[in-house]
This record gives C-alpha cells, sequence and structure tokens, in this order.
C-alpha cells in the first residue's frame, strides 16, 4: 500500500481558472501542506497549519475513485493543486488515472523535485517574485525542470509591482524555452480562519491592465499575459 496523500479538497467538475489551460474542464485535486508560506496567499485553507483538521489522508485509489465519481467515469483532465501538491506522494494516483483515460496537470513553485513530474500531462512551475517573501531555490528550480523531461512545462509568474514585473523578465531569460504566462496578482487574504475570500476586483484589473501595458511597450512578445478566470466568476471562494 502506497502512502496516503493529504488531501484538502476534491472537487469539479469545473474549468482551469488560471494559467495555460485557463478554461479547460477539469476535477480539482487540491492537497493539503506547503513548504512556502507567501504573503499573498489565496488558498490558505490548504497551507495553514490551522486547517490541518481538514485534510484527509486519502490512499491513490480512493482518490481517484471520487474524481471518477465526480466526472462520472468520464476521463478528463484532473489538476492536482495545493498547498505544494509535490510534497505529497502523487506518483501512484497519476499512474491510476492515466491508466483510466485521465489527464494530470499540476502547479508547484518548483522547491521540490519529482520523478513522477514526467508522468503529468502538464507541469506548470510558478517561482515566486519578490512579493511573496520568497526567496527561490534556483538549483531546487534547476531540479524541478530537469524532472518535468516528458511532460508539457510551462512557466508562470505572479505579477503584483514594478518590482516582480523586472524579476519575471530575469527569470524568463534564464529560461528562453519554457511557455510563459504572466498573472496578474490576486488579493492580500483575510486573517486564518475568515473565510469571506474578499477580492479587490478593481485592483486586479488595474494590474492586469498596468501589465498589459508593460508587456506591449517592452515588446515581450514571448509572454502570455492572463487573468485568473475563477477569481473573475466566483472570487476565492473555496470548491469552485
Amino acid at each position: 500500500m502506497s502512502d496516503p496523500i493529504r488531501v484538502s479538497e476534491i472537487f469539479g467538475p469545473t474549468i482551469q481558472g488560471e494559467g495555460a489551460l485557463i478554461g479547460v474542464p477539469t476535477v480539482f485535486v487540491r492537497t493539503g501542506g506547503c513548504d512556502y508560506r507567501c504573503s499573498w496567499c489565496d488558498s490558505l485553507h490548504a497551507v495553514d497549519a490551522e486547517y490541518r483538521h481538514e485534510w484527509m489522508p486519502m490512499q491513490a485509489g480512493a482518490v481517484m475513485a471520487e474524481v471518477a465519481r465526480l466526472s462520472g467515469g468520464r476521463p478528463l483532465l484532473v489538476t492536482l493543486s495545493g498547498g505544494n501538491p509535490a510534497i505529497q506522494p502523487l506518483g501512484p494516483l497519476i499512474e491510476a488515472g492515466r491508466a483510466q483515460g485521465y489527464r494530470f496537470a499540476m502547479e508547484t513553485q518548483g522547491s521540490v523535485a519529482r520523478d513522477w513530474f514526467a508522468a503529468l500531462d502538464m507541469l506548470v512551475l510558478s517561482p515566486k517574485p519578490p512579493s511573496s517573501g520568497m526567496v527561490v531555490d534556483w538549483a531546487a528550480f534547476e531540479a524541478c525542470v530537469a524532472a518535468s523531461k516528458g511532460a508539457e512545462t510551462v512557466l508562470k509568474i505572479v505579477i503584483f509591482d514594478e518590482a516582480d514585473y523586472q524579476w519575471a523578465r530575469e527569470v524568463a531569460g534564464r529560461y528562453p524555452d519554457l511557455p510563459l504566462v504572466l498573472q496578474p496578482g490576486n488579493h492580500t487574504p483575510p486573517p486564518p480562519g475568515d473565510d469571506s475570500a474578499v477580492v479587490d476586483h478593481d485592483g486586479i484589473n488595474d494590474r492586469m491592465r498596468w501589465l498589459v501595458g508593460r508587456v506591449t511597450a517592452d515588446g515581450w512578445y514571448g509572454a502570455r499575459v492572463l487573468p485568473q478566470l475563477h477569481v473573475t466568476l466566483w472570487g476565492n471562494r473555496r470548491g469552485v
């Protein structure tokens, strides 16, 4: 029996709300636990230890059974999210799901490399910019890039301000062969235990317009600027 996966929530079908697969129908498997604590994290219920009692240890087969139930047994994209899903033993889940025709995409900050990255259909590597308050371990990030060979690998960077933008330019220069998505930053999260999920839509839209203007003025034509569609539709509510 494989090690259990700490699951924060499984929900869907819905659409992927961000990144290279935006708009694609998917079921989400959100794991609990993270080795980062970003200042603007919008998924604290899958990160903060205060919510640990909500995280359910589940075997890969049980997770896959719930995905199949939600999807009516019709294979679709499964999005592995967190927290940082790379700290969970997801290899057996990916193997079981792909045997049933499901596809798998995962987003991680690139702090922990796993050999099962190569079994993903898409790996989104999202290094955290200065506004997050975190510092990227580039050796660990390089290991994640190397481990993802076989999966379609995409770079995604959240942008809040000019410092983030300039940092993103530098990161993109490190990885010119990776497709790049830029995403305007979301809200400052409410205190732990507050599920009001307040979203500053005006602020997000202002950042989106500013970011589009910066990219086009600089002729940075290799970057795609995309919003968080799910935030536009539902704010930061859980389970959508």
